[in-house]
């Protein structure tokens, strides 16, 4: 079960200084949680809230007017259910307890030199304060994620223009070759490999399926893949092939969706001996129910 939030518990915010980022954090957090969290910031030399960070905060419909820069050793460790760090170059306060803890390293957009234009000053401030943004809206998507599947493998395809090259490829890149090939497609199969699935934000460009084939998670069995079916249902995912035994290939229980980009995910799971032996002669997709 993936942890969540403690919400009896302050989650704090933390920089050097408690002048921007950790200020702005928490101005944003409480924006965007309201009441379902009580949300602080503090740092290890609290100095007073940069101006710049009032004024990039406005903007958005924060208030700092009020916020005061305080130290981390006036928050009492027992009352924070999570801690995020915020600095980038510099050493990060300490802080003890047994809080969760997170490391979001943003650059400090304040500086001691006086030559920097007023608009730069303004456009780090804001920069940061997005980086912040678009990191609590990523924590925010994570509470209460319902309940999944649960996955044994993950599967991922992706489209080649020359099998030959791309199997000795990836036979290099994962020291393994396949564990079967035909003239179409080649297969690996690493059991003992731990996969490290990163998704990456388009930043505005066009996004494409062209190298992309689809992404697909084994599960246990056929009462594993009716369950996921139920499941995304509940969630709202969408699906694009109901639960069904397909026979062409590799003969498989299957169920697809789609993920928020429209990229094709399959949740999977193979057929027992016992399954194989009732395979039709039309060889036609049989609906799981």
């Amino acid at each position: 079960m993936m942890p969540t939030l403690n919400t009896d518990k302050t989650i704090l915010f933390l920089c050097v200084a408690n002048s921007a980022r950790s200020q702005m954090a928490e101005g944003l957090a409480r924006k965007l949680f309201g009441s379902r969290f009580t949300v602080a910031s503090a740092g290890s030399e609290p100095s007073h809230v940069n101006p710049y960070a009032i004024e990039v905060m406005r903007e958005v419909g924060v208030d700092l007017t009020t916020h005061r820069s305080k130290s981390v050793q006036t928050i009492d460790p027992s009352t924070v259910g999570t801690v995020i760090t915020l600095c980038a170059e510099e050493v990060c306060p300490v802080f003890l307890g047994q809080a969760r803890r997170r490391h979001w390293p943003i650059p400090d957009p304040a500086s001691k030199d006086a030559s920097i234009p007023r608009e730069e000053m303004l456009t780090r401030f804001r920069a940061a304060r997005d980086q912040i943004q678009g990191r609590l809206d990523v924590l925010a998507a994570l509470l209460d994620v319902p309940e999944g599947p649960r996955p044994d493998e993950l599967h991922a395809s992706v489209r080649v223009r020359d099998l030959a090259k791309s199997a000795r490829f990836y036979a290099w890149l994962l020291g393994s070759e396949p564990k079967e090939w035909t003239h179409r497609y080649a297969t690996f199969v690493l059991p003992d490999l731990r996969t490290n699935f990163v998704v990456v934000v388009a930043d505005g460009k066009e996004l494409h399926h062209d190298t992309l084939y689809h992404l697909g998670i084994g599960v246990a069995d056929k009462r594993a893949v009716v369950r996921a079916y139920e499941l995304a249902r509940a969630a709202s995912v969408t699906v694009t092939k109901p639960p069904r035994t397909t026979w062409r290939g590799t003969p498989l229980h299957e169920l697809w969706l789609e993920d928020p980009d429209g990229n094709l995910v399959e949740i999977y799971a193979r057929l027992t001996d016992a399954e194989l032996a009732e395979k039709p002669l039309d060889l036609e997709p049989v609906a799981l129910a």
